[in-house]
């Protein structure tokens, strides 16, 4: 059974609490003024705050995930990503809180030693399948056919797809958004980095609308064009909302070289948050939105004197001891 094909009627879907919630959402007053921002106008929402082995925004997706798994039976989550991948980090450890199985699907050369989320992925005991490097639509294929592996032994697998971006996945977000919305009831643009797209399409889904929310890709999906707003409209169905308004939104112009290498801009933003804020960013996903966001108030494509806007901080820390970027973090 896979996490799309249980999101087949409008039947409310079940949570299993695994995060401490509602995380907060603070002002970051001194970055927002070297942006531009009056006090007050530049917050961020603390999803890498969400606990459960690290925390970060897949916890609120695997909150519905694995309540949609335990209730079909299963023994077993079935996930993947890439090496240092947040999501199968955080689904392996929601495996151990459940007492299921978990397989995880690496798209990558197994390496000579673990560095970041691998170290963490090894250390909860998840069984790692180290399949070479594949595309998005392979290492999604490679997931099926680790739980058809799984199933054909006798096993109950439950396959999530990458990044939780599912319908199931991504209601957490759109219950996140009814929270976000009652900490800052007048915001006016929220900003999140695009993997999947999960989390975007779950938020737009929340708010009913497209224009609130900037995505911001990080070459990991190559439709997040059409996957996004196709999974907020399901996202919306599912939880009985209206069908979301307005035209999708994504910044395609800030990942560099592809899904996971360095940028300039990613630097910078990693510096800007830790030296004015005291906040640890990631180079996969939120340096790379934080590029964009300081992009666009710089350029006024966001208007930092009249708009209030959240930046929403999905975690990944963990992917900063990689030793891709060793030397990129000191140049």
């Amino acid at each position: 059974m896979t996490a799309d094909a249980a999101a087949a009627s409008s039947v409310p879907q079940p949570r299993l609490p695994l995060a401490p919630l509602p995380t907060p959402c603070e002002p970051i007053d001194r970055l927002g003024a070297a942006l531009g921002f009056p006090p007050g106008g530049l917050l961020i929402k603390r999803d890498d705050l969400t606990g459960l082995a690290g925390g970060g925004n897949k916890v609120r997706k695997l909150e519905y995930l694995c309540a949609d798994a335990l209730c079909r039976g299963a023994d077993t989550l079935v996930t993947g990503g890439g090496k240092q991948s947040n999501h199968v980090r955080v689904t392996a450890a929601a495996a151990n809180r459940l007492g299921l199985g978990c397989t995880v699907v690496l798209a990558a050369p197994r390496p000579d030693h673990a560095t970041g989320n691998v170290v963490l992925d090894e250390l909860l005991g998840a069984e790692i399948v180290w399949a070479g490097d594949l595309d998005y639509e392979s290492l999604d294929a490679r997931i099926e056919a680790e739980a058809g592996r799984l199933a054909a032994a006798g096993r109950k697998p439950y396959a999530i797809p990458i990044g939780g971006a599912s319908t199931v996945g991504a209601l957490g977000y759109a219950v996140a958004a009814r929270e976000l919305r009652e900490q800052v009831p007048d915001v006016d643009l929220l900003v999140v980095a695009d993997g999947s797209g999960g989390t975007h399409a779950g938020l737009v889904a929340g708010f009913g609308d497209h224009g609130m929310v900037l995505g911001v890709d990080v070459g990991t999906r190559p439709n997040l064009d059409t996957a996004v707003p196709a999974m907020a409209a399901a996202v919306a169905a599912q939880a009985g909302l209206a069908a979301p308004v307005g035209r999708v939104r994504i910044d395609h112009d800030h990942f560099g070289d592809g899904y996971g290498a360095p940028t300039g801009g990613a630097l910078e933003a990693l510096r800007l948050a830790a030296r004015l804020e005291g906040l640890i960013l990631d180079p996969v996903y939120t340096a790379k939105a934080l590029a964009a966001l300081i992009v666009h108030a710089r350029e006024g494509r966001i208007d930092a004197r009249t708009q209030r806007v959240v930046f929403v901080h999905t975690g990944g820390m963990p992917a900063l001891f990689s030793e891709r970027y060793r030397a990129w973090l000191r140049s």
